[in-house]
Order: structure tokens, then sequence, then C-alpha cells
């Protein structure tokens, strides 16, 4: 057996591997409950038509945006999405839908670290959270001259 040929089949065991997880995280729990309450959120129609005036506040607020604060209408506007987006926040289902996106999205993180690390503890991996979990956003270790 060649080299190449040695590597095509360590890809493909690689590969089957990637199609094995996949599976199982279509089969978790947090995929199920999440593709749950995303389908009672798109079938409210209350839901929707506070998610359609979001859209329109994000959409008027996006041309206030561009002039930044010094749009007559800045503050207006985004006070207008805070007020919409906290009557979407409101409804019981949504806020389940929210918190079993995060619970997805930390499986995912979860695994993606995982698999990232197991490479190497170098390794960078994204996530959505604001505040990184070490050092100052750059991936590595703080040096401390952050102020």
């Amino acid at each position: 057996m060649s080299v190449s040929e040695a590597k095509m089949l360590d890809m493909s065991k690689v590969l089957l591997l990637s199609y094995e997880l996949a599976d199982m995280i279509h089969h978790s729990k947090e995929l199920s409950e999440y593709l749950y309450w995303k389908d009672v959120v798109l079938s409210n129609e209350e839901i929707q038509k506070v998610v359609a005036e979001l859209s329109k506040a994000k959409e008027s607020f996006a041309e206030c945006e561009r002039f930044g604060h010094y749009h007559p209408n800045y503050h207006e506007g985004l006070e207008k999405v805070k007020q919409v987006e906290s009557k979407l926040d409101s409804f019981e289902e949504v806020k389940r839908f929210k918190e079993c996106e995060n619970r997805l999205d930390e499986l995912l993180y979860d695994i993606s670290k995982t698999i990232a690390h197991s490479v190497s503890d170098n390794i960078k991996v994204p996530t959505n959270q604001l505040i990184p979990e070490s050092g100052c956003g750059s991936g590595g270790a703080c040096s401390g001259n952050c102020g």
C-alpha cells in the first residue's frame, strides 16, 4: 500500500466518523428541542407579526445607523428596536426557543473545541460569546498589558 493510499484510507475514516458525529447531533435532545420550538415560534401568527415589526424597525434604524449619533432619529430608532425586541422576548415560546438555541450552540461549540484541541491546544475555536474565555480575544494567553 502506497503512502497516498494510506492517507486516503485515513481521510475516509475521518469522513466516516464525521458523518457518524453529525448523525449523533441530528438525533440529540438539543437539536430536537430546538427544532420543536423553532416550529412553534414560526407557526405563531402573533409572534410572526412582532418579528415583522422588528424587521421593519431594524430596517428603519439601519438608515439612521449609517450616520451614527448625528442622525436626528438615531436614538428614537434605537429605542424603537429595543422596545420591539423586548416585546418579542416577552413571549414564552420565544424564551424557550432562545434557551434551546443557546444549548444547541453550546453543544456545537463543545464539539468544535474538543476536536480542535485534540489536534492542538493552540487552535482557535470560534464562539458566540461576547467575552472570550481567556486572553484578550486574540486567542492566546493574556499578556496583562490591556491597561
